[in-house]
This record gives C-alpha cells, sequence and structure tokens, in this order.
C-alpha cells in the first residue's frame, strides 16, 4: 500500500478577501472560502510557518528581547531616583565608574539606602540574564543552519553576531520572499499611501510588520551616518567570507552613508533619514545569500 504525499501551502487567513458586508461565519464557509478562490485564481498570500527548530531560536531571540527591555526599566527606575534627589553623575550612565559613583553616596535614610540596594540588585539580575542569553544566541550562530548567513550579514557595517541572529530569527529565510521590496513590506518600512485618480499622497512608514526587526535594522542603519570605511572589527568579520556577498556590503556602505549625508544636507529630520537608510538596508541584506528561483 503505498501513501500519496500531497502538497499544500498555509496561507494568511487575516489576509484572505472578504465581502463587505458580510456578518456570516461557519465552518463550512471557512472551508469553502479558500477552495473557491484558490480555484478562481485569486491572490492568496501563502505563509511559511516555522518549524519547531526555527521557532525554539525565535522564542530565544525574543526572551533575549525581553532581558533588553527588563533592564531598560530596572536602569530606569535607579535612574529617576536619583534625578528626583537631584544627583547627576559627571560621566557617562551604567559604566564602571558610574557604578562606583552610586555606591560612593550617602543617605540619611536607611530605607533610601535599602531601595538603591535592590534596584542594583535587579539590575545584576538582569545583566547577568542578558549575558547568558547572548551567549546562548551566539552558540546558536554557530550551527546550522544559522552559521552560514550569519556570516553574510557580518558583512555589512553596524550588524554584528546578536544582531544577525535576532534577524535570522525572526525571518527565518530571507529565500521566502520574492524580492526585496516584498520584504522592505514585511517589515513595515514602506511608505503608507492613499492615492485616487491622478491623486497621489504618500505618508508614514506602515509599520505592519515585525517590530523587532525593524527597530535593529533602524538602529544598524545609524551607523551609516559616518563616512565609508572598513575598521578592525569589520574586516575580522568580512573575513573567510564569499567575495560576492563583500562586494554587495562595500556597495551598501557607500550607498548608505552617502543617502545619509545628502539628507541630512537636505536638513531632513534624522529619524526619517535612519528609516529609509534602514529600508534600502534591508534590500541588500536580501540580495546577500545565494537564492534559487522562487517558485
Amino acid at each position: 500500500m503505498t501513501t500519496a504525499r500531497v502538497t499544500c501551502d498555509v496561507i494568511a487567513p487575516s489576509l484572505m478577501p472578504r465581502k463587505p458586508g458580510e456578518r456570516m461565519k461557519t465552518n463550512r464557509r471557512d472551508a469553502r472560502k479558500p477552495a473557491e478562490l484558490g480555484r478562481a485564481g485569486s491572490l492568496l498570500t501563502v505563509v511559511q510557518p516555522p518549524t519547531p527548530a526555527d521557532e525554539a531560536v525565535r522564542d530565544l531571540a525574543r526572551a533575549r528581547d525581553d532581558a533588553r527591555e527588563d533592564l531598560q526599566r530596572c536602569r530606569h527606575r535607579l535612574g529617576k531616583l536619583l534625578l528626583r534627589r537631584g544627583l547627576h553623575c559627571a560621566g557617562r550612565n551604567w559604566t564602571q565608574a558610574h557604578r562606583r559613583w552610586v555606591d560612593s553616596l550617602t543617605w540619611t535614610h536607611p530605607a533610601e539606602h535599602a531601595v538603591v540596594d535592590d534596584y542594583q540588585l535587579a539590575i545584576d539580575h538582569t545583566e547577568a540574564r542578558l549575558l547568558e542569553l547572548d551567549a546562548r544566541l551566539a552558540e546558536a550562530a554557530a550551527h546550522e543552519p544559522y552559521r552560514e548567513p550569519v556570516g553574510w550579514s557580518h558583512c555589512f557595517r553596524g550588524i554584528d553576531t546578536l544582531t544577525a541572529m535576532l534577524i535570522l530569527a525572526e525571518l527565518h529565510d530571507f529565500r521566502r520572499f520574492g524580492s526585496a521590496r516584498a520584504l522592505m513590506a514585511f517589515l513595515g518600512l514602506v511608505p503608507s499611501e492613499d492615492s485616487s485618480g491622478e491623486k497621489h499622497q504618500r505618508g508614514r512608514i506602515t509599520k505592519m510588520g515585525n517590530a523587532l526587526v525593524r527597530r535593529i535594522l533602524v538602529e544598524a542603519s545609524w551607523h551609516y551616518q559616518h563616512r565609508p570605511g572598513v575598521g578592525r572589527a569589520l574586516a575580522a568579520r568580512r573575513k573567510g567570507q564569499p567575495p560576492r556577498v563583500i562586494a554587495i556590503a562595500e556597495k551598501a556602505q557607500r550607498r548608505r552613508c552617502g543617502r545619509f549625508r545628502r539628507l541630512m544636507a537636505e536638513h531632513k529630520p534624522a529619524p526619517k533619514i535612519a528609516v529609509a537608510v534602514a529600508r534600502e538596508l534591508a534590500g541588500f541584506i536580501w540580495a546577500a545569500p545565494q537564492r534559487p528561483a522562487v517558485a
């Protein structure tokens, strides 16, 4: 007895076409609608569900981002307490010198000292969590299927192992996007549009996609405000990588740095420039892997 294999696509129910005013929803209708739309040749948005291994790494990346947010909140609690007391550190905050300065402070009431100790304990605990999760992500980056795409992503300015793993854990595979514009749209980096007839009006970016990857790319894009160059760390990350990927990364650096400075000369807001650079950076990252033809 032979078992027949059935090929199927997973579609996004939220993106399925829906008639205006339709108020009835039953299991029969839900099963019939995708069959009718598929037979009619209507456009159904196919999605790629993650494998259990992909989902595990994605949860690890999101846990790391949660720890980063927790650390920021813990630091804010201590910082606002010091601000309310009128205490200001002469140097940069959250360095070893800043920690020594906080430890040297004297408090009139024992309750204040207890609160500061509790806040510092929370900061130390969260920093230890963050370091442990970073080590776990670095360990995952050294093995397949992440080792090769992480190496490609290393070639781009502003992207290290942690940044590359956060991006790959959320996107799984760049090849599932048919074009660079599809990836930009998935990340919500394309401008919204309200056009009709001869009227063309564009607004802010849609922000409809993956917020974590969008934030990471915007943060990485700030590195391109400086002149093009290859530092010691970037040269070490590019060592042993394919020349084709390095050429794409170098082209991205020259183009992104030039556009950043050109828009700055036009007195555009810096956050808007960073978003525009992040959108094109996503396109260059999409072009880096050797990709087969999309079916």
